[in-house]
């Protein structure tokens, strides 16, 4: 009767938290608890921001509404990126260390749900002891000389899961499982953005840094020859002294180029997972990367199957839902079977005699009744996680829209940039020419000449940021669609269960 008064009055007495602006009740059917109906966030795009998306694609005549690559790197044709991402996947330490995360994760799972099985155990014991005299066992005439004590056999105890505490802790951890698979997910998705905006980095600086020298060969010439034509008395030392300051910047741009080649070198060893200077000639000097004619993009309001980040926030959603459950189930009792059997004796020799058998077999019951507000506060303090895992979920989501916003942007206008930036170009060119003839045709001088290749030059110096930073742009655009991530975690969830 007292245990049952107790259990009522938990019952009775059980107050829950409220939670999204609706209550969460638990119904109690044969002592089991339910949480399913905890309303979870729910995401839905306005129709407005999926309709400029689309309006930004069809007008944009290199995005096309197709699914994006696998490696959608190899768009840009460069064999050495390719064998970087290669390199990255197997060696990069961040990589590494989230797979690594999986594996803990998936241990603990095992763990939590070993706890679902009957422990068995096996025991075994000797003792020599004497009782004192002064003992009440002794006063009664047992006798006080020394014994042997010889045991050995099994212990079994098993949790009878009646309100789900055990099944709740087996679905958080498997839920935490998966948000760790897509957390690996994401670094892989981030690591091959890093790499590539770096690489291309490398290849915009190193092009850049061609440009510097023929410039810097040019602005010698010109200085060499407004010398030659202040002894001649054609120009003054301002010229000169004009002439020197162009060379001077030339070659602090030069310095600088220099450095950022060397850093961003060393931030592409990194990210591959090799020591400084091992991959210097691989990705010694070579041509600007090409950007894509075509974009292949899928922009849908589907994106939630499109990021890991995304899923790894609702994965942490569902571990902290069940993290409930388990707060819940604290407030019941827990019924485990406890059974016991073994042989014992005062000699060895006793153990293999069926008269010197033992045994017990029978359930316990544990049911807390005064805990200090305890239990109290460890649901509130669950439910409180669950909301803010609520809260960042929604802020993922959020802010993986404004990323696609942001990306979408940046690429339609870099690639007007560079159209405008190649027209310029073409002009520049054009004059070039134009001035040429005139110097073989004797109109023109050769510093007339020079003059009109520096300015092309710089015009190339600009179109190489240009290019640059679009295809930079189609990766931040890619980083932000996630990649190629495709939500696939069955086989591995049924591979954990096997287990």
């Amino acid at each position: 009767m007292i245990i049952k008064s107790s259990i009522s009055k938990l019952i009775k007495n059980l107050q829950f938290n409220h939670l999204y602006g609706n209550s969460l009740f638990v119904f109690i059917f044969f002592f089991c608890i339910n949480t399913s109906n905890i309303q979870e966030p729910v995401n839905n795009v306005p129709n407005v921001t999926l309709s400029s998306y689309s309006s930004i694609i069809k007008n944009e005549t290199t995005l096309i509404e197709k699914e994006i690559p696998n490696k959608w790197w190899n768009l840009f044709n460069d064999s050495t990126l390719s064998f970087l991402e290669d390199e990255a996947t197997k060696s990069n330490l961040d990589i590494l260390s989230a797979v690594t995360r999986v594996d803990e994760s998936r241990a603990r799972l095992g763990l939590v749900n070993s706890n679902l099985s009957p422990q068995i155990d096996g025991v075994a014991g000797y003792s020599h002891q004497a009782l004192s005299e002064n003992e009440p066992l002794a006063k009664l005439g047992a006798t006080t000389s020394s014994t042997n004590s010889y045991s050995i056999g099994l212990q079994a105890k098993w949790e009878i899961d009646l309100w789900g505490h055990l099944r709740q802790q087996v679905e958080s951890a498997q839920a935490t499982l998966e948000a760790t698979n897509f957390e690996k997910d994401f670094v892989k998705v981030s690591i091959s953005a890093d790499v590539a905006r770096t690489y291309l980095l490398l290849r915009g600086v190193q092009s850049q840094l061609k440009i510097n020298y023929r410039q810097n060969d040019i602005a010698e010439h010109l200085l060499h020859l407004t010398q030659s034509q202040q002894n001649n008395g054609v120009a003054n030392k301002s010229d000169v002294a004009l002439a020197i300051e162009n060379v001077a910047k030339i070659k602090a741009q030069q310095l600088q180029l220099e450095n950022q080649r060397d850093i961003l070198i060393n931030a592409l060893t990194l990210l591959v997972g090799k020591y400084p200077k091992e991959l210097d000639d691989k990705i010694k000097i070579a041509n600007l990367v090409t950007v894509p004619n075509k974009i292949p993009v899928s922009i849908s309001s589907e994106l939630a199957l499109k990021r890991p980040d995304i899923m790894q926030s609702e994965a942490n959603l569902r571990a902290t839902l069940s993290d409930i459950g388990v707060a819940e189930s604290d407030f019941y009792p827990r019924i485990n079977l406890v059974g016991s059997f073994g042989m014992k004796g005062i000699d060895f020799s006793d153990l293999g005699s069926w008269d010197s058998r033992n045994y017990s077999i029978g359930p316990s019951l544990y049911l807390p009744i005064f805990q200090g507000g305890r239990l109290e506060r460890n649901l509130e303090l669950s439910t409180t996680r669950h909301r803010l895992a609520a809260l960042n979920y929604q802020k993922v989501v959020l802010n993986a829209w404004h990323e696609i916003d942001n990306a979408l942007g940046t690429y339609v206008s870099q690639s007007k940039r560079h159209s405008q930036l190649e027209l310029i170009l073409e002009q520049k060119q054009s004059s070039l020419n134009t001035i040429k003839r005139g110097y073989e045709e004797g109109t023109q001088s050769l510093k007339s000449v020079l003059e009109a290749e520096r300015t092309l030059l710089f015009s190339q110096f600009e179109l190489i940021d240009s290019s640059t930073s679009s295809s930079l742009s189609i990766v931040s655009l890619y980083r932000s669609l996630g990649g190629n991530f495709t939500a696939d975690l069955q086989h591995q969830i049924l591979l954990d269960k096997s287990k």
